[in-house]
């Protein structure tokens, strides 16, 4: 029950990721909002190694938020380049 916890925080947070950072997509709305749960699943992993978390916890809404921005940015890099090669 906990991964289907995270997809949901994840998709919600793909969504505000898309609001925080404005702009044309390559993949465009349904690639935000995987981005968004990748993201979220990212988040639980790396917290729970740090230590931020225990293992049968997930990542928090925020940590989240912060996954799914920094892969749209990565995103955005990647795709942006390859698109002008």
């Amino acid at each position: 029950m906990s991964i289907i916890w995270t997809i949901i925080i994840g998709l919600v947070a793909g969504l505000i990721a898309k609001m925080l950072m404005p702009g044309r997509d390559p993949g465009g709305f349904i690639i935000t909002i995987l981005l968004g749960i990748v993201g979220a699943i990212v988040a639980t992993y790396l917290g729970q190694a740090i230590g931020w978390y225990r293992a049968d916890e997930g990542a928090g809404f925020i940590g989240a938020i912060v996954g799914a921005v920094i892969l749209l940015a990565i995103y955005r890099l990647v795709r942006g380049r390859s698109a002008h090669s």
